[in-house]
Formats: C-alpha cells, sequence, structure tokens
C-alpha cells in the first residue's frame, strides 16, 4: 500500500499545510509548475519525489525532470504530463501517449482546476489536483490524496488548503 501526495502549480509557493500532508505521504508527485528550485530541495526532504516539468519552469528543473513521466506504483502504470488535458479534450501529446499505451492513471496539472475522471474509451482514471499555489485564477487552493494498493487506486480524498490570499 503506498499513500500519494498528488499535487501541482505551487508556483514557487509552499506552506507548512502543504508541508504536512507531504509528511503524511508514503511519496510526493508534482505534476509541473514548481517555479522555483527550492520547492524540490523542500520536497525531497521529505518524501521520494516524483514529477514533470510545467511550462514556466527553467532549465534547472527540465534537467531533473522529464515532460513524460511514466513509471508503475504498485501494480499501476502511471503517466503524468503538465498539460495534458482530461477525456475527450486531451493536448496532442497526451493522445498520442495514451494511443501508444494507454495508462491505468493520467495525471495531468496546467489548468488550476481539480477534475477527477474517468475515460471510458481509454479504461484509464484521470487526476488533475488543481493548484496549491497562490498565482493564477483559481480561488480554492487544492491537493489530492489517495492510496495505491496492488492494482486499485482507492480512498481518493480532495484537500483544500484555502482561498489563495
Amino acid at each position: 500500500m503506498t499513500k500519494i501526495l498528488l499535487l501541482s502549480d505551487t508556483h514557487s509557493y509552499i506552506d507548512e499545510r502543504i508541508l504536512d500532508y507531504a509528511k503524511q505521504a508514503d511519496e510526493i508527485w508534482h505534476c509541473g509548475d514548481f517555479g522555483s528550485f527550492e520547492i524540490i530541495e523542500q520536497l525531497e526532504k521529505i518524501k521520494p519525489l516524483r514529477g514533470v516539468y510545467g511550462n514556466i519552469d527553467g532549465a534547472k528543473i527540465r534537467s531533473e525532470f522529464p515532460e513524460v513521466n511514466r513509471f508503475m506504483c504498485e501494480k499501476v502504470e502511471v503517466m503524468m504530463i503538465h498539460i495534458g488535458g482530461y477525456p475527450g479534450k486531451y493536448s496532442p501529446l497526451a493522445k498520442k501517449e495514451i494511443s501508444e499505451n494507454s495508462p491505468k492513471l493520467f495525471i495531468s496539472g496546467h489548468s488550476h482546476i481539480l477534475k477527477v475522471m474517468y475515460d471510458e474509451k481509454n479504461k484509464l482514471l484521470h487526476l488533475n489536483p488543481g493548484a496549491c499555489g497562490k498565482q493564477g485564477w483559481h480561488s480554492m487552493r487544492t491537493m489530492l490524496q489517495f492510496v495505491i494498493d496492488g492494482e486499485e487506486i482507492k480512498d481518493l480524498a480532495v484537500i483544500e488548503l484555502g482561498k489563495k490570499v
């Protein structure tokens, strides 16, 4: 059983609430737009970190994280892309990657819109944790936490961090 904290779009902002949730996880997954390398360093001090770079991330972050990250977590194939869209509205890159080899779990960020959808056509679960940073047009800062237990994705919870100020 692996407890995951899923976040995105920190845009160089992190606070104690985010770090407290990170401490409760087994792994931290970040869907891009870290904003600064300091965010990565803070998260890596707490738990193992997986992620992708986002459109605002510079060369140093892009040298550490890929554009597309495919990996196994227990018995679940995961694919993460910062600008990925969602079922029925995938980005060209996501559409290509999914058509070549559909994962069980597809994660994206970028939109700052919290979204959990099942894609019946591609037989995958899509997650977008919204944005936990303070930059962007979203009003509520959000993250997701869930558990991967063998082949199961379960115990999904939305974490609302409050309105951005």
